[in-house]
């Protein structure tokens, strides 16, 4: 599901833009964007020997020490997990709900792998920017554009500077909401020529 170091960069058929980066309006982008954790989570499960009639266990455990697991296998975990207070999905109910902003934080002790070819910090983006997505009433509308525009690009490699990073914020307060998504585009794109 995860594309690769150096690939190329896709267009969804559904929404027309860049794949992952439709989410979490357009399905095909969310389910791609879903399937980074559930590749990982379904790895993880193989590796350990275990079955899925095991799975809200083991994802308790995992959420127990997230310290001690990739990310991905982490937010899969939490996917799995009901919130004792809203009984959403653990760490992704209605901004306020104490135990899924715990829960929510805790997430970030996970492990992040740069993967070879990558420069350092690009998991962490990835990381985040999924995070945004899966999570899009934590945030404003523009950070979660940008997040959603910005994540097929990490995914296949690329870091913006702190400067590109600015610029890219610098366009998505300033544009007119009816060309917004185009010029962050542009400005990603110009960002990676660079």
């Amino acid at each position: 599901m995860r594309p690769a170091v150096g690939a190329p960069l896709r267009r969804c058929t559904t929404c027309g833009g860049y794949a992952y980066g439709g989410a979490p309006a357009c399905a095909v982008c969310r389910d791609l964007v879903d399937g980074i954790v559930e590749e990982e989570w379904r790895s993880f499960l193989h590796r350990m020997s275990i079955g899925a009639e095991s799975e809200a266990g083991i994802a308790e455990l995992v959420v127990d020490e997230p310290d001690r697991h990739d990310w991905r296998v982490v937010d899969a975990a939490l996917d799995r997990l009901a919130c004792p207070d809203c009984g959403d999905r653990l760490s992704r109910g209605p901004a306020g709900c104490a135990a899924c902003d715990l829960a929510h934080g805790f997430r970030y002790a996970a492990i992040e792998t740069d993967r070879p070819g990558v420069p350092a910090g690009n998991e962490h983006a990835i990381r985040v920017n999924v995070s945004v997505v899966r999570r899009p009433h934590f945030t404003s509308e523009n950070e979660l554009l940008t997040r959603r525009l910005l994540l097929p690009f990490l995914l296949v490699g690329f870091l913006p500077t702190i400067e590109d990073a600015h610029r890219i914020k610098t366009v998505a307060k300033g544009s007119d909401p009816k060309q917004k998504a185009l010029l962050i585009e542009q400005a990603i794109e110009n960002s990676l020529r660079r």
